[in-house]
């Protein structure tokens, strides 16, 4: 196949935007003042209510900013106020929030441009919460508020316009735009800019088709690239945020703000903020190509990594190596991505890790013929929709991307769903008449794109697959369609969202990072698999429990600031490991150190190592009630699939025999010797299952919460998250 890399050969989307523009209708208009944060913080939030075309500001107290810091922390708390525990996430009440961070958008520190979405999940039940680079979070705040409210339900499509300069904010129906994330991003950036040099001061929020059917829709946040004339995109990802958007017939956010100043947070001591950006920037400049080659690849850098260490999910997770790896590597997409040229999310970010595949003709479906860029893939692209459903064609795999960006479709959760129904076609739980004469044999792309597409027109097989993993076990169990256990075993989700793409059958601290988190299993919470499995840091199970106490609040603390995290640990400084021996490397002190200082260079206020914990300590537990409150947040939520732990099928274990046998030999103290592999098998799952108990044991007794994992009214009193409301969701669980 011929492929065109140039990046300036591109198709045009806006050549239309007058006539687009003319069939908008203004259905309600307000003037604002807009403002700056103070140290950080605006103290504003602004509030829109679809249903009533209401648009109104709300203050943000002293308690707000005490108890939930910002961010993750504001949204938690808005949606607990909107919503009831009976509230499903397509009722008027469930609300979208996005919410800065009092550190976002400073341009000192390399990522600092990210935004929080919170919502009730479709796939859960349960609060989402999506950390997102692109524009629109730092715009928002620098026309004036900490966070965005949105609720009720239009009765059309309908856009948001937030414009600073202006002074103005407006509801428009807006019925002609395609919702396409790649073709509403470039309209209607044209449309609301001024000319030109204006484009990077415009960011939209929109999901695509497909959202309006699946249940794992995304949204895509965009930031203006000047050098190639193009929006690009960055993904609010897990858990159906884009569903619940396009429910409430919103088409795009659309935010216009001020030409970028260097302290527009005005921060409390900006030469401080200065000073702690310069040292990351110099270690990303010196460092990286010898690292983790960020600059050049992303985190595509991950896929031999993980295929290395047999931590690569191969066809449904089975197994964590394949010989076709080097299809999809890093050295592919270093080829691929247009190198030369910043690819930053946010200003000044200088790990610019937002790598791009330009020139991408579009090979099936709606855009067959275009030329586009694909933003992407991540490391969690190639191997969710690449090597985990046996896709090691750079072509079909860059497709897949480009349709689940510009439908609206979660990378992780569709990989991990399309991985589970092409095991089940190996098995024979689904066949042709099944999938409606798809054909889902491992690494057929063309088969994997059109379930996008049935997505996007609403119809066919693809729709049962939109709904997730959780969904179709059901809906498989109930037809009678395959064994049950086998079915529930190899489904890959917990708490009803599919797991991100790392194999943790060996890692028992990364089986309790993906059950354990609030959302459900997502690797921005807990990443622990090379500390546990790799190096052996943290053998015991008390050594388990303080990481999954600690890692998890402290990824928690850039999701309430407005950062990434990647520039934490992603970039090292090159002694970090000869001056912190063992398990305290993994928090990379001085980073942290880092991130203490630009905390108090912009807030003014003092923040050391114990406090930042506790700032993240009361949001994450007030995250854990709240899903307790919506009916889950107890051990039986906590569990994962045996996919998750242990070798499901018979092909499964005899694929790493040699391992599993001397495991039985040397740590269970069972000779495996004359005996089948289906006793093997048995035995492994008792001494698995009876390790992953005893992990969450410790866990719960780390965090502060009961034995079936309720935080306990000391744990309460001591986050000073002891409200009325709260108290009154966990003492009927306290016995």
């Amino acid at each position: 196949m011929s492929v065109t890399y140039d990046y300036k050969v591109r198709t045009n989307y806006a050549a239309d935007v007058s006539t687009l523009r003319a069939a908008h209708k203004t259905l309600v208009e307000v003037p604002f003042t807009p403002s700056l944060p103070e140290r950080g913080y605006t103290r504003r939030t602004l509030f829109v209510d679809l249903s009533t075309l209401t648009i109104s500001e709300k203050a943000i107290t002293q308690e707000m900013i005490d108890v939930f810091t910002g961010g993750r922390g504001f949204g938690l708390y808005y949606l607990w106020q909107a919503v009831t525990p009976g509230t499903k996430w397509n009722d008027p009440e469930n609300a979208l929030i996005i919410s800065p961070g009092p550190l976002a958008g400073n341009t000192q520190y390399a990522g600092s441009g990210k935004s929080l979405v919170v919502t009730i999940s479709p796939e859960t039940g349960i609060p989402i919460d999506c950390n997102v680079g692109g524009y629109f979070g730092p715009l928002l705040k620098f026309c004036g508020f900490d966070v965005l409210d949105i609720r009720g339900k239009a009765k059309h499509d309908t856009i948001l316009v937030i414009d600073g300069p202006r002074g103005v904010i407006r509801l428009e129906e807006a019925p002609e735009e395609a919702p396409d994330s790649h073709i509403a991003a470039e309209i209607f950036t044209h449309m609301y800019a001024d000319d030109a040099r204006d484009m990077q001061n415009v960011a939209v929020v929109s999901a695509g088709k497909a959202a309006e059917s699946a249940y794992m829709g995304c949204l895509n946040f965009s930031w203006w690239d000047p050098k190639r004339g193009a929006a690009r995109l960055k993904q609010a990802g897990r858990g159906g945020t884009g569903t619940v958007f396009r429910d409430k017939k919103l088409k795009a956010l659309v935010v216009r703000g001020f030409r970028m100043k260097t302290d527009m947070n005005r921060a409390a001591d900006f030469p401080v903020t200065v000073q702690v950006g310069k040292r990351i920037n110099d270690e990303i400049r010196n460092h990286d190509d010898e690292q983790c080659h960020m600059r050049r690849q992303g985190t595509a850098h991950l896929v031999e990594v993980m295929d290395a260490y047999d931590l690569l999910p191969v066809h449904n997770f089975q197994y964590g190596k394949h010989v076709d790896t080097p299809k999809i590597d890093s050295q592919v997409w270093d080829r691929r991505f247009t190198q030369g040229i910043p690819d930053q999310c946010w200003y000044g970010c200088g790990m610019a890790c937002s790598k791009a595949a330009d020139g991408h003709h579009v090979l099936t479906g709606p855009y067959k013929g275009h030329i586009v860029t694909v933003d992407g893939p991540e490391y969690e692209n190639a191997a969710g929709l690449g090597s985990n459903c046996g896709l090691f064609d750079p072509d079909w795999l860059l497709e897949v991307n480009f349709y689940c960006d510009t439908y609206g479709i979660d990378t992780i959760s569709f990989g991990t769903a399309c991985a589970f129904v092409m095991e089940c076609w190996e098995k024979g739980i689904l066949n042709a008449e099944r999938t409606g004469g798809l054909d889902l044999a491992w690494g057929n792309g063309a088969s994997e794109v059109e379930l996008l597409h049935q997505m996007a027109r609403g119809e066919g097989f693809g729709i049962t697959v939109g709904k997730g993993v959780k969904y179709m076990q059901d809906l498989f169990i109930r037809n009678g369609w395959g064994d049950p256990q086998l079915i529930r075993d190899m489904g890959m989700q917990i708490k009803g969202l599919e797991i991100s793409q790392y194999m943790c059958k060996e890692s028992l601290a990364q089986q309790g990072g993906f059950a354990l988190a609030n959302k459900g299993p997502q690797h921005d919470e807990a990443w622990l698999i090379f500390m546990d499995m790799v190096n052996n840091q943290i053998p015991t199970f008390e050594d388990k429990a303080e990481a999954l106490h600690y890692f998890p609040l402290f990824r928690t603390w850039f999701g309430l600031q407005g950062l990434c995290k990647l520039p934490w640990n992603d970039i090292e400084p090159p002694d970090n490991h000869e001056k912190y021996p063992g398990p305290e490397a993994a928090k990379v002190p001085e980073h942290v150190e880092n991130y203490l200082k630009l905390y108090t260079g912009i807030t003014g206020k003092p923040l050391d190592r114990k406090s930042l914990i506790e700032q993240s300590e009361a949001v994450y537990n007030f995250q854990r009630v709240f899903n307790l409150r919506m009916g889950q947040g107890d051990r039986k939520n906590d569990m994962p699939p045996y996919r998750a732990m242990g070798p499901v099928t018979k092909e499964e274990y005899e694929s790493r025999a040699e391992r599993y046998d001397k495991q039985l030999k040397e740590i269970v103290g069972i000779d495996p010797a004359g005996k089948s592999t289906e006793e093997k098998m048995t035995l492994q799952r008792a001494w698995r299952t009876d390790r992953y108990n005893k992990l969450v044991d410790a866990v719960y007794k780390r965090r502060g919460w009961t034995p079936d994992g309720v935080p306990t009214m000391e744990t309460l009193k001591k986050l000073k998250i002891d409200s009325p409301e709260v108290v009154a969701v966990v003492a009927p669980h306290l016995g």
